[in-house]
């Protein structure tokens, strides 16, 4: 358990909550054109109205559409691709009161982190950019090339939680801050002395 000396703390889910869409959508498209994530998502179809109607997790579903999109492409190359996506799209998706939330939280000397389910390759670049910590989704990779599968566990849900518990004693915080806009974020808001669900309503830039 790493110690800290702040006296607060705030977690922010990444995707609906400070970005107005679904990043992994917008990388899809980005990366593949409209065409071809339109298409993928009708084959992919029978996949995520199993996972509606809860036949199939939400992890397993990710892997599917993964898998689809970038299984075998070099992680270097992928890697290069979310840089990219990061600096030309990303800026445009963000909500104006949630980047305001967070610099008044850094104003005021509280950390901030940023938990999401979306694979850290295109969530980290903008965090160090900002000096924000960050606790994401892992890909795996073998032979230096997407597998299509996560390393360990997708982090949603609990296991948001279980990660944000590996890295920090909260014991050591007197105020616990936490955002958040599905049930995928409900386990992490319940750690909090402050709680925010669908705080930021606006539209992105």
């Amino acid at each position: 358990m790493k110690t800290h000396l702040n006296s607060s703390i705030a977690f922010f889910d990444f995707d609906g909550t400070i970005t107005s869409k679904d990043t992994l959508a917008e990388i899809l498209k980005f990366s593949k054109g409209k065409f071809k994530y339109y298409f993928g998502l009708t084959v992919l179809s029978p996949a995520m109205i199993a996972y509606k109607m809860n036949f199939i997790s939400n992890q397993r579903a990710k892997e599917i559409l993964l898998a689809y999109f970038f299984k075998g492409t070099e992680i270097e190359k992928f890697e290069a691709m979310c840089e990219e996506f990061t600096e030309k799209v990303l800026p445009y998706l963000f909500r104006k009161s949630a980047l305001q939330e967070i610099r008044t939280h850094l104003q005021n000397d509280t950390k901030v982190v940023i938990v999401s389910a979306s694979p850290e390759n295109w969530v980290l670049p903008w965090c160090k950019k900002y000096n924000l910590e960050c606790i994401a989704t892992k890909l795996e990779t073998e032979n230096g090339k997407i597998t299509g599968k996560i390393e360990g566990h997708n982090c949603y849900g609990n296991e948001k939680v279980k990660n944000i518990l590996k890295r920090y004693n909260l014991s050591h915080y007197t105020k616990i801050y936490a955002y958040g806009d599905t049930r995928g974020d409900l386990p992490m808001l319940s750690l909090s002395t402050d709680s925010f669900y669908k705080p930021f309503k606006e539209h992105a830039f």
